[in-house]
């Protein structure tokens, strides 16, 4: 153990005295001055240095190609894009187009059965009775559901009682799954 202190020690001693000399002479040192640079026409090309330069001319040839490859698929993704946002563009057209056709279908199909709705209210009872006797009880129950209640009462009085129960049914039955919360 005390040999190691030992060394150690010694190994300090040594490394921190010329340390201190060695700070002290790069202080002292004047900067260097620059070497004239060495004109091209006095070089000779070594072998080592035509064979790097061939290297580098390969590699230069090797990115100019995947430059121009580069351009090629940014070129191809650039009309690709312009032909997604006019694809685009077109669906959107037909659906705004779309949306308005079933918006005069609905509506259109609303005025028909609140114009039947309201010949069958301006029926007599007996004669729309036996209009409803024949529907189906849910398509009655349709149809009576928008009626004014003293146009749906009579006609609902000149039922058959199957017929009536069976529209009662539909009627009250119509809004059972609606969500109470």
């Amino acid at each position: 153990m005390t040999l190691a202190v030992m060394l150690i020690g010694s190994a300090v001693l040594r490394l921190g005295g010329e340390t201190g000399q060695a700070i002290a002479l790069e202080f002292t040192k004047e900067p260097a001055q620059p070497e004239a640079p060495i004109a091209l026409a006095e070089c000779e090309p070594a072998a080592d240095v035509a064979i790097v330069l061939e290297a580098l001319q390969a590699r230069e040839e090797q990115v100019a190609l995947r430059e121009s490859q580069v351009a090629a698929r940014l070129q191809k993704l650039s009309e690709a894009k312009a032909e997604i946002e006019a694809k685009l563009a077109s669906l959107t057209q037909a659906e705004a187009r779309l949306a308005e056709t079933i918006t005069k279908a609905e509506s259109a199909s609303e005025g028909d059965i609140a114009q039947l709705t309201a010949v069958y209210e301006n029926m007599k009872s007996k004669d729309a009775a036996a209009l409803f006797e024949t529907m189906s009880p849910d398509f009655a129950a349709g149809f009576l559901a928008r009626m004014k209640p003293e146009s749906a009462a009579g006609i609902m009085a000149g039922l058959s009682s199957e017929a009536a129960y069976s529209v009662s049914v539909v009627l009250a039955g119509r809004n059972a799954n609606v969500p109470k919360q």
